[in-house]
């Protein structure tokens, strides 16, 4: 493959000179690159919609997949004129269909994740948004992966769940992986262009977070957290899901897991600071102690940008940053001002990646459990970490080396924490 993860786990060098050699024979041809964007109703693939509609010369879309959003999935098919579009369960699919047939779209309508897989590797798309959230975009992403494509990783899950599984269906099929979460798609744009060269000249990767919503909250209120808070994110607008965990921090554990598989660097080599303002989105801090980072407006266009043009930088939308008008920027150790205490999921990212394998998938599936339980209000907000806690010491991880494996080792995870919600302990201090 020519980006992403290859062989031993690292970016192959030699690879941007590839993809701008593609580019040049696409554009002298006048070829668009046709776009398949897995989860398009939510906010990373509206927000993918709106840079593709920039760039009408380079791109068309050429299929969009919903979960439940039948009348936003159709606005879009009315704008975009995809050739298919695909709803995750049927009886939503025929909704889509009679509305798509009542406003006369070329549009075929497709229902289910085998019809989710098969759009992500048919041969006409060259391009895959993957954006579904949680461990349901993992089967999209490997058919993807498998099939060689330009895949863009907005569904961190693939990595957390998936991990060497993933990675080796990432170079079996030869695509081309690039991380569009900002603070990796940062990262990613912060270190040596030879990857062959990362070990030897780079010290850490330092991921920067914002600290949500309760970054200053006595870590003994945050019982008292209601969903409509916990989603209110001070900086970025995100679907419930991810807000909670930015909230609570779990989306940073999470993604310290993505950048140990993504960049392959141990874990004791990635940190975390918070970084209030989210205007630095990661650095890297290479031996001789300079650092390198990458600054830009909370706006995730810009990382889509950055994919879908790469190596090329291509209009993303988003305002610049003006120096003279921007706040002072700070940071906070993660040992310091009580944010251990407010945030101990954080840890768990390290813990999963030093015990044995699946470990990872057991914690996201705990997770998410957990907070549709707290966002369904069964559940408080501090009691989402006990769940991912107890879920872990409970179910045994097993050396997932399949999808099917990695399934039944969430299916069993997401079984346990459910009982965890419903059990009276769950309700208790």
């Amino acid at each position: 493959m020519s980006i992403g993860v290859p062989p031993a786990g690292r970016f192959q060098s030699g690879a941007a000179a590839s993809a701008k050699e593609e580019l040049r024979a696409a554009a002298s041809e006048g070829a668009r690159s046709r776009v398949a964007i897995l989860g398009s109703t939510g906010s990373v693939g509206t927000s993918t919609l709106d840079v593709l509609a920039r760039h009408p010369d380079r791109f068309e879309v050429f299929a969009l997949t919903a979960a439940t959003q039948v009348d936003l999935l159709l606005a879009q098919c009315a704008r975009f004129r995809p050739r298919f579009a695909v709803m995750a369960s049927a009886p939503h699919a025929a909704q889509l269909q009679e509305k798509i047939e009542a406003n006369r779209l070329p549009v075929s309508v497709l229902s289910g994740p085998e019809a989710i897989e098969n759009v992500a590797s048919h041969e006409s798309t060259d391009v895959v948004m993957a954006a579904i959230v949680g461990a349901a975009g993992m089967p999209g992403c490997l058919a993807a992966a498998r099939a060689g494509k330009r895949l863009l990783l907005a569904n961190k899950e693939a990595l957390v769940v998936g991990g060497e599984v993933f990675l080796s269906a990432v170079r079996a099929g030869g695509a081309k992986l690039l991380p569009i979460d900002s603070e990796h798609s940062a990262v990613f744009q912060s270190l040596p262009e030879d990857p062959a060269t990362w070990d030897a000249r780079v010290e850490k990767i330092i991921l920067t977070a914002s600290g949500g919503p309760f970054r200053t909250m006595a870590p003994a209120d945050l019982r008292h957290v209601t969903p409509e808070q916990a989603c209110a994110h001070p900086n970025w607008v995100m679907g419930r899901k991810i807000s909670v965990d930015s909230a609570t921090m779990m989306n940073k554990a999470l993604e310290v897991i993505e950048a140990h598989y993504l960049f392959d660097l141990p874990p004791e080599r990635i940190e975390v600071v918070i970084h209030p303002q989210s205007v630095i989105h990661s650095m890297v801090q290479y031996r001789d102690t300079s650092v390198v980072a990458q600054l830009g407006t909370p706006d995730m266009r810009a990382p889509i940008a950055y994919g879908l043009g790469w190596p090329e930088r291509i209009d993303a939308g988003a305002s610049p940053l003006d120096f003279r008008s921007l706040a002072a920027m700070t940071f906070e150790a993660i040992d310091a001002n009580g944010h251990r205490e407010r945030f101990p999921g954080l840890q768990l990212a390290w813990q999963t990646l030093a015990a044995p394998p699946g470990s990872c998938a057991i914690l996201n599936a705990a997770n998410e459990v957990a907070v549709q339980a707290f966002l369904d209000r069964r559940i408080r907000f501090d009691q989402i970490h006990a769940v991912n806690v107890a879920t872990l010491e409970a179910v045994v991880p097993a050396q997932p080396d399949s999808l099917d494996a990695l399934f039944d080792l969430d299916a069993e995870a997401r079984s346990f924490a459910e009982q965890r919600v419903r059990a009276p302990a769950a309700q208790g201090a």
